[in-house]
């Protein structure tokens, strides 16, 4: 049985509309204007336990709302889903006791208090056994090198030292369920690193089951197993992400660096997508030639300084994805 289920969602706003200027802000005092925004439209999925899902689309898409949702922190316009087997927006207290969310640009820390006594609060808010809490805070600081800075004010922490803090507080009490929303936002490469290898030995170790939404697509590559891309509200992909790079963008990059200037390059099974100087890159479709043999084609016609081969950034992948589906809005 899956662990969450997503069944025909929806969500739509309704927002207060008002011509510009002064003489629109006085018609709007008698005379209000509303518009509907369709937030979500038919979204449907599901995830097993232990699954690490990337959920990813362009700013507006409804990744936020869904996670909203899943939180039991709004209520869905049409559709149902359920979370460990509780509907998020009913059964509300039980449900926030079964997960951990971390919003990227939200605390759920006390800004003026040390962070050990807001971990205490939470402790208290989740009614959790100070014995077990104590075990648990052990093994997160540890985990997440927080121990120099528990007895600091939140205000006075780097960016970096609050994600981790607030990664921390999202599990003191063991969720099963965890939701990320932009986690690694605005930080550095050194704390991106530490909490993807944090939130993947979370998820790989101890099967607690991730959705994590971001705009770096390199979390998703580094961490996620499975895509959903999501654009206007409405599921556009479900799959891994290997499998959307092959069928979006299937060519790879053979880039060589020769040893002399030369002229037009002319490989079989290969054309040139941009050159700098003496190096060289050619692209082509790995159904058609095998990286092996384009190398071997390329060294018995040109002396060679080095060849590597790579596949397309995973922003070009997405950037491809958006543009075939229309899933950016003008």
């Amino acid at each position: 049985m899956a662990q969450i289920t997503v069944e025909n969602l929806g969500k739509i706003y309704r927002v207060t509309a008002r011509d510009p200027g002064l003489a629109g802000a006085f018609r709007g005092l008698f005379q209000r204007r509303h518009r509907e925004v369709v937030a979500l439209n038919q979204v449907s999925f599901s995830l097993e336990k232990g699954e690490f899902l990337g959920f990813i689309g362009p700013n507006g898409a409804g990744k936020s709302t869904t996670i909203k949702i899943l939180s039991g922190i709004l209520r869905p316009s049409s559709g149902r889903c359920t979370v460990s087997g509780l509907v998020p927006w009913e059964q509300r207290i039980a449900h926030v006791a079964r997960i951990g969310v971390v919003f990227g640009q939200r605390t759920q820390l006390w800004w003026d208090l040390p962070v050990v006594e807001s971990f205490e609060l939470l402790r208290d808010i989740y009614r959790v056994d100070p014995v077990r809490f104590a075990t648990t805070m052990e093994r997160l600081v540890d985990m997440l090198k927080i121990a120099p800075i528990l007895d600091t004010p939140l205000r006075q922490l780097s960016l970096g030292q609050r994600m981790r803090c607030e990664i921390a507080a999202a599990l003191l009490h063991e969720p099963r369920v965890l939701f990320l929303d932009e986690p690694t936002i605005g930080l550095d490469a050194i704390s991106k690193l530490a909490l993807r290898e944090f939130v993947k030995e979370l998820n790989r170790n101890e099967g607690v089951t991730v959705l994590l939404t971001t705009h770096d697509m390199h979390d998703i590559e580094a961490l996620a197993r499975r895509v959903i891309i999501i654009g206007q509200g409405k599921v556009l992909r479900d799959s891994s992400f290997e499998a959307m790079r092959n069928e979006v963008l299937g060519e790879r990059r053979l880039i060589v660096d020769f040893a002399d200037d030369v002229g037009e390059v002319a490989v079989e099974g290969a054309e040139v997508r941009a050159r700098d100087g003496r190096t060289v890159e050619l692209t082509f479709d790995r159904a058609k030639t095998a990286a092996h043999t384009l190398i071997a084609r390329v060294a018995a016609a040109h002396e060679v300084v080095d060849m590597r081969v790579e596949d397309p950034k995973i922003e070009e992948v997405i950037a491809r994805f958006y543009a075939m589906h229309g899933a950016v809005e003008a």
